[in-house]
């Protein structure tokens, strides 16, 4: 006892209380504790569990790129055109030659093109006619348009919409895609003599207009403009 004092065995009596009382609070390792909980991994973990209570062996194979994925090419063409009319069939012709092609979109930008011709034509706009027209069209249209300057003629126009536009024939000849339009626009357009008075139309009246326009582009053009080729009133 002459190598320990009282104050020294005081100190372990008390180390070895406390590494029991830890001992007891914290417990031993065995092998089979349960992992952290993981809350990124908990669902999967846990649906796992499930299958392998209810005796299930699910095996999840890789899918093969595309399978399961429906052909999207003719989708918007089908719900223009009944598939296996002679319009769908067309619609699907220039598509096959031109995959960007798409109905809704030739439409709206035929709506435009429509515009830009008919105020271009009252207003004697020959630049304008040229980009949007083919060579016979505008030949006709500054035909028109030399006459009635050559008489001191002048229309007023103003249009006010178009109340439906919906593709009746499509078809391809040769590399050349055609799209004919139903159109059913309202105008205001008025043509005064030299003396200003109205020989045609009516200032102050909004009529309804009903044409029929075919466009037309080359498929194999860098050019994706569209051009009309042919243009009549519906009776």
């Amino acid at each position: 006892m002459e190598f320990f004092d009282f104050g020294t065995i005081f100190f372990l009596i008390a180390a070895v209380v406390i590494f029991f009382q830890l001992r007891n609070v914290l417990g031993r390792r065995t092998g089979n504790e349960r992992p952290p909980f993981d809350p990124y991994t908990a669902g999967r973990t846990s649906a796992k569990n499930d299958q392998a209570a209810n005796g299930e062996n699910v095996v999840s194979l890789p899918r093969r790129k595309g399978a399961a994925e429906p052909d999207q090419t003719y989708v918007e063409i089908d719900r223009v055109a009944q598939p296996g009319s002679e319009l769908n069939t067309g619609l699907r012709a220039i598509r096959d030659a031109d995959p960007s092609f798409g109905p809704k979109s030739f439409v709206e930008g035929a709506k435009m093109a429509y515009e830009m011709i008919v105020m271009a034509y009252a207003d004697g706009d020959r630049r304008t006619l040229k980009n949007l027209l083919s060579r016979e069209v505008y030949e006709g249209f500054v035909a028109a348009i030399d006459e009635r300057e050559k008489r001191n003629e002048k229309i007023e126009s103003s249009f006010v919409g178009i109340d439906d536009m919906s593709i009746i024939s499509a078809e391809m000849k040769g590399s050349e895609a055609h799209v004919t339009l139903r159109i059913v626009s309202e105008l205001i357009s008025a043509t005064r003599d030299r003396a200003g008075e109205v020989i045609d139309g009516d200032p102050e009246t909004v009529a309804e207009v009903k044409d029929v326009w075919t466009f037309a582009r080359d498929t194999r053009s860098r050019d994706p403009n569209w051009k009309l080729v042919a243009t009549e009133a519906e009776d």
